[in-house]
């Protein structure tokens, strides 16, 4: 099932992930309807939080946003940053408007976690999946990329998100609201 992928500047994207006790079906649905989410947005990783659900969950498939064919699905992961640093351009699902910037990475991490089975992962990753795995966990912290560049740079993004709330379409009230309003 596609669900919908929260948009900045939503709360809920701001609250640190709690760590999931027992891999039950409800997890493991929730795994494959972030893949779906995911593949469907032309993503190459997705958290838990960027769909409302609170828990320590990430998938991330890097072959993508075209070919589809290495998926990983991580439950409580844990990064060790073990290399040099990279600036690495970064975007996400959850950041309206297209917005990109360079951020400083580490080119290689350690990651831990646990599968859907339940079974222990201890892999190393670099390049593109370092840089994706440490994006995702970030948002289990409840990070967004855009908290780590400079004042300036958010200062100016924030406003072009007002800008755009603005500008978007509002729906149309219903007939109780235009009752409870006295619109007519």
């Amino acid at each position: 099932m596609i669900r919908e992928v929260l948009q900045y500047p939503d709360p809920r994207l701001a609250v640190e992930c709690e760590d999931i006790t027992e891999i039950t079906d409800e997890i493991r649905q929730l795994a494959a309807d972030m893949a779906e989410t995911m593949y469907r947005q032309d993503g190459i990783g997705l958290a838990a939080p960027q769909v409302g659900e609170h828990c320590r969950l990430i998938v991330v498939d890097v072959s993508g946003p075209e070919k589809r064919e290495a998926l990983m699905t991580f439950v409580n992961p844990r990064l060790e940053l073990t290399g040099e640093k990279i600036d690495s351009e970064e975007g996400c699902l959850s950041v309206p408007g297209g917005y990109r910037a360079t951020l400083t990475r580490s080119d290689t991490v350690r990651l831990t976690a646990r599968d859907l089975d339940g079974n222990e992962v201890c892999m190393d990753a670099d390049g593109l999946l370092a840089v994706c795995l440490q994006h995702e966990v970030d948002h289990l912290k409840g990070t967004l990329f855009i908290d780590h560049i400079s004042r300036l740079k958010r200062t100016l993004y924030d406003s072009r998100v007002k800008k755009m709330q603005k500008n978007a379409p509002r729906p149309m009230p219903t007939a109780a609201a235009r009752t409870r309003t006295g619109a007519r």
